[in-house]
Formats: structure tokens, sequence, C-alpha cells
């Protein structure tokens, strides 16, 4: 049950944002809107303002904006054409498109905004909780206990930046700086080549001495400014992080089997749920900027699939054919057919395994 609650609370705020984005910009540049629908089918209630159709339909899996004249070869009363989304600059109706996306982006910046502004953030603090017999670690003469303060004269102040300099040092010869007790020692240590895999589920080389955590931790407040900015720095890394999983994917280093649907994302808000507000605000804000990388990818029927139509339309000086537009977008809408498919057969397979 907790599942089901947190997917649809995950599922409204993110159809909610995005679909808001492409509202607000609509309005902004004065084009009218017909319907605003959280889900798809069916109304299952709302209210009427202006001309506008505020709606709860049936089908909770996405939602949609009508703008007035949304469809090039729409017919359009004389005395709509002021408000009509096709009577409207290219630029126009390309940042009214691109405003669902963006505001998927901007939902992840405010929520890790406040997650930071309220707790702050969290390190491990680079003490060592356990060295692993006959690894490079031992053999320096690392024990439980001691806290690393340089490495090869940088300081490191979380065990992230610890670990990132020994997985980064090439095999070298490193010497760690380490305060034990009341004493400041220097050892020699040289790490060795581990293989793991990486965060895409790929077989990578990594250099380890062989220590464990401790599992301090050290909280940092920071102020408004400071939290903006490390709310920029997590979306900007999740974007990337996604933007190289989504290219692997389709290049084949990454295998489809790590594609999820409806059914892992309402496991996953699940678990997040039961960790706590602040862990399903973070989900949602992992998910948000996953749905607008995708939303943004040029395939028809998807929003990038538009705006690489008002793009070239740009450039041409005039839109591209209906008859081409309907093909691209039947084919679009058989590739993410295909797609929603293939997590769903992913999602009950892992029930197998």
């Amino acid at each position: 049950m907790t599942s089901i609650v947190s997917f649809i609370i995950v599922l409204g705020v993110l159809i909610f944002f995005h679909e808001f984005g492409h509202f607000l910009v609509a309005r902004l540049f004065g084009v009218g809107v017909e319907r605003f629908s959280l889900g798809f089918g069916p109304r299952l209630c709302g209210f009427r303002s202006g001309i506008t159709d505020y709606r709860v339909s049936a089908i909770p899996l996405g939602g949609y904006v009508k703008m007035v004249g949304e469809e090039p070869d729409e017919e359009v009363e004389e005395d709509k054409t002021g408000i009509s989304f096709t009577h409207k600059h290219v630029a126009k109706r390309f940042l009214i498109v691109a405003a669902g996306p963006f505001f998927n982006l901007l939902l992840a910046v405010l929520i890790f905004y406040g997650l930071t502004l309220f707790y702050g953030i969290a390190h491990l603090k680079p003490v060592i909780g356990k060295v692993l017999e006959g690894r490079p670690a031992q053999e320096a003469g690392l024990v439980k206990g001691d806290l690393v303060v340089a490495v090869d004269g940088v300081t490191v102040k979380t065990w992230r930046q610890m670990a990132g300099l020994i997985a980064g040092s090439g095999g070298k010869t490193l010497r760690l700086t380490i305060n034990r007790g009341d004493s400041i020692l220097e050892l020699d240590v040289k790490p060795e080549p581990v293989e793991s895999l990486s965060i895409f589920g790929e077989k990578e080389i990594r250099y380890r001495i062989g220590v464990v955590a401790s599992g301090e931790i050290i909280h940092k407040r920071l102020g408004p400014l400071g939290a903006m900015r490390e709310s920029l720095a997590q979306t900007y890394e999740i974007t990337r992080l996604t933007v190289i999983g989504i290219g692997k994917l389709l290049s084949g280093a990454v295998s489809a089997k790590t594609l999820g649907g409806p059914i892992l994302i309402a496991q996953m808000a699940g678990q997040e749920a039961r960790h706590g507000i602040a862990s399903l605000l973070a989900f949602i804000a992992f998910i948000s900027i996953n749905l607008a990388i995708l939303n943004v990818l040029p395939i028809p029927v998807l929003d990038g699939g538009h705006m690489l139509f008002f793009a070239i339309e740009a450039i041409r000086g005039k839109p591209v054919s209906t008859r081409t537009r309907e093909m691209a977008q039947q084919f679009g809408l058989f590739l993410i057919l295909m797609l929603m498919m293939l997590a769903m057969y992913n999602d009950i397979s892992r029930f197998f395994e």
C-alpha cells in the first residue's frame, strides 16, 4: 500500500510540474489553454475557469495541456487566432514546449535546495573503521581509528575526497598524512588495482588500498547562497550521469535489462517513503531530472521531437509538412510503446530473479 500511495504522490508531483511549465509559458505568451489535465482518459473531477478545464483524469500515467490551435492543420476560429498556439512565432512555440522539461529540472533544484538548507550536507569522515588483511593499507601500517588528513600533500576532509585521490592515483605510491591519537604520521602506501562495477554496471579497474570507512558523519550547514550552489551542483551531476547512462544504453555498453518502468518506480518510491520524507523528496528530484532528459530526446511525440520540428521550421522558414510530421509521430509512438513494453517486461522479470 505504501508503494502505491508513494507512486501516486511521485507521479502526481512530476506530472503537475511538467504540465504547469507548459501551461505557464503558454499563458505568458498569450496562448489560450482549453484543458489542463493530470492523467489521461475520462474526466474524474475538476473545475472550469475562463476557457480552461482543470481536471483530474482516470489514467494517472501522465498528463497534458491542450492549447487552442495546437495542431498546425487544426481549424481555428478567426476570433481565436490571437490566442492560437500555431499562430505564435516559432520561437515562442519552442519555448512553450521546452518549458515542461525545464520545470522538471527546476523542481529538482528546488527540492535539493530545500533539503540542503534544512538538513545541511552529510559527509563521511576519512576515519578508517577497518583495515583488510593482506591489503596495501595493512602493509603500510594503517590501523583502525586513523584519521587521514592528507593524500600526497592534498588536504582531505571527507572519505569521498580521500577515496577519489586513491582511485585516481594510477597505482603510484601515495604518502598519507595520518592523525593517530595525539600524533601525526606519514605513511607510504601503494594502491592496488581492483575490478569493480561502475554505477552503470560496467566492469572497471579502480585503485584501492583495502580500508573501510568507520561511518562517522560530518554535518555541514549552508546558508542560502551555499545551499543554492549545492542544489545546482547536485542537479548538474545527476543530469550529467543520466545523459552518460542514456548514451551507454544506446551504444549497448549498458544492458537494456537495466531499464525500469512503473512497477520499479513504485517499488523504489515505497522504499524511499519508508526511509522518511527527505528520502522520498530526493527520489522525486532524481526521477524529475530523468524525466526532463528523456523528454528532450529528439523523438517525435516527446517534447524533444516537437522542439526538433520547430528548430527545422526556424531554419527552413516554413513548417515541416503534415505528412512528414504524421509519419515521424507514428514512428515515435511505436518506439515509445516498445520501450514501455521492454521496461514493463524488465519489471516483471525482476520478480522471478
